[in-house]
């Protein structure tokens, strides 16, 4: 069996998700494990059954049968990480965001493409099996024409300040991947409308940021959308999608965690809920990894790829600009 040989290139939280998750595909060989920290980078060799440990992810990506890397370190080194391996001729695989403007994300993925590599970006709740059967259905004609959009997503509390300090706001950290999910399952949106406000923690405000927000989509094919986010549910992770259209609707929602309802005395009932997006969708990021992977061993294009990294990205820059201004922006106008 051919086996892919891969660089992993970041071990903080999301890199121990993704080495274990490369740890269990079969067609994946994790050469190399890369993070300044080196208790973490192997913590996460260990998970990833990788061969060799670095401090500097140039020296993971240099060493000897790596084919392809996954990078899943800081946002800010992202698109220099992207250049350095496409330059290099490696299969790529990065966390979205490429970066936080649309210079430099152009900049990285225009590399991607005179080199000619295979890159796909991070969206992974596009392979939990609930998307994923929604988009084939969608793509059945299952709801004839779609009228409307809807995506909740909630976390369970608001990230450390420091992190939201250099995360390019609520929609380029948070929304994103609703606004992803926006364009994979109904199509591209033309105009937004934002609002937002502090409800959680005054302190995110003095970050110029806020911490509940809804957004209003107007998409090209002329159906609406509303996104809601917020970066507080004291009961988990809070996150459902509607598709409405003229045969009925679709609805992903994963609850409860477990599937068992506990009914007691009175009006009691219990059930468990997702606490995280790391325990909702694991089965995501394995079946992204694992595509990932299969693509390029088989030569087939890679999903989510360079344009729907760009495109998502602006998106969120034009829902972040009418918040900021206060007015509907068409998305073209983000350049």
């Amino acid at each position: 069996m051919k086996r892919l040989g891969l660089a992993l290139l970041g071990a903080g939280r999301m890199g121990q998700v993704h080495a274990e998750c490369l740890g269990g595909i079969a067609e994946a060989r994790v050469v190399a494990v890369a993070d300044p920290v080196r208790e973490q980078a192997e913590r996460a060799a260990f998970l990833a059954r990788a061969e060799r440990v670095f401090l500097d992810p140039l020296e993971a990506m240099e060493a000897p049968g790596v084919e392809g890397v996954v990078i899943v370190t800081p946002t800010p080194t992202h698109a220099p990480l992207i250049r350095e391996a496409a330059r290099r001729k490696k299969a790529i695989f990065c966390e979205k965001p490429v970066a936080l403007d649309l210079p430099s994300t152009q900049e990285a993925l225009e590399e991607v493409r005179t080199q000619g590599v295979p890159f796909q970006i991070g969206f992974q709740r596009r392979f939990d099996p609930g998307y994923a059967q929604a988009k084939a259905l969608l793509e059945e004609g299952a709801l004839g024409q779609v009228d409307q959009f809807r995506a909740v997503g909630r976390d369970p509390f608001p990230p450390p300040l420091a992190y939201l300090a250099t995360s390019g706001g609520i929609f380029l950290d948070m929304g994103v991947h609703d606004l992803d999910l926006a364009r994979f399952l109904v199509g591209e949106v033309e105009e937004v409308f934002a609002w937002g406000t502090v409800r959680v923690d005054p302190e995110i405000g003095a970050l110029g940021d806020v911490d509940t927000a809804t957004l209003v989509l107007r998409f090209r094919n002329g159906a609406l959308g509303v996104v809601e986010n917020s970066r507080r549910a004291v009961y988990g992770y809070d996150i459902r999608t509607e598709v409405f259209g003229e045969k009925g609707k679709l609805v992903v929602e994963a609850l409860p965690k477990t599937p068992l309802w506990r009914f007691g005395p009175g009006e009691e009932v219990r059930l468990d809920h997702f606490h995280f997006f790391t325990d909702r969708f694991r089965e995501g990021y394995r079946l992204e990894l694992l595509a990932f992977v299969r693509g390029v061993l088989q030569g087939v294009p890679l999903s989510p790829g360079p344009e729907d990294a760009l495109e998502s990205l602006r998106l969120a820059l034009a829902a972040t600009l009418s918040l900021r201004e206060g007015r509907p922006v068409r998305v073209e106008e983000v350049r």
